[in-house]
């Protein structure tokens, strides 16, 4: 476990208020203290970490590996920051891109040719992380005279299909 700073002041502000909630089961100090001792990481791990994580959309982050990427598409939004800023696919050929992260999984609809156009090429990411998302995460990759020009990321509603 790493210790950074927002967990110390949390579980500091999680003994205080538990010792102050001990403090009226039991007036001895030493009994309110070992009682808040005890139960703090208990509370925290149990009850208030869940919490933060079902209402927080903070996800960890991964480096680009192309073998993940194809592998476990559940890992792909993790490492989709890392390939945007990366810039390793930008003025890659359709071949090239599609040894690093395989075949598309849809190309985007033109609507001047009424057809969907294979120089933009779409990866599903999976959900963005939180309780009440209904949002898809995408990432689009723009051709243009058969080299990467532009990645894009987006979201997508997911349909309710009832």
């Amino acid at each position: 476990m790493i210790l950074t700073t927002p967990f110390v002041i949390i579980l500091v502000l999680l003994f205080i208020v538990l010792f102050i909630f001990s403090r009226t089961i039991d007036k001895r100090i030493w009994v309110a203290a070992l009682i808040s001792l005890v139960l703090t990481p208990i509370v925290y791990f149990y009850l208030l970490y869940p919490l933060i994580n079902i209402f927080s959309t903070y996800h960890h982050e991964k480096q680009f590996k192309a073998e993940v990427w194809k592998e476990k598409p559940a890992y792909r939004f993790e490492m989709a920051n890392d390939l945007e800023q990366s810039d390793l696919l930008l003025g890659k050929s359709k071949s090239e891109i599609k040894a690093i992260l395989g075949k598309p999984g849809w190309f985007s609809w033109n609507d001047t040719t009424k057809t969907n156009d294979s120089n933009y090429w779409n990866y599903n990411l999976g959900l963005k992380p939180g309780a009440f998302n209904t949002k898809q995460e995408c990432l689009e990759i723009t051709f243009e005279g058969g080299k990467v020009r532009l990645l894009e990321h987006y979201q997508l509603e997911l349909e309710d299909n009832e």
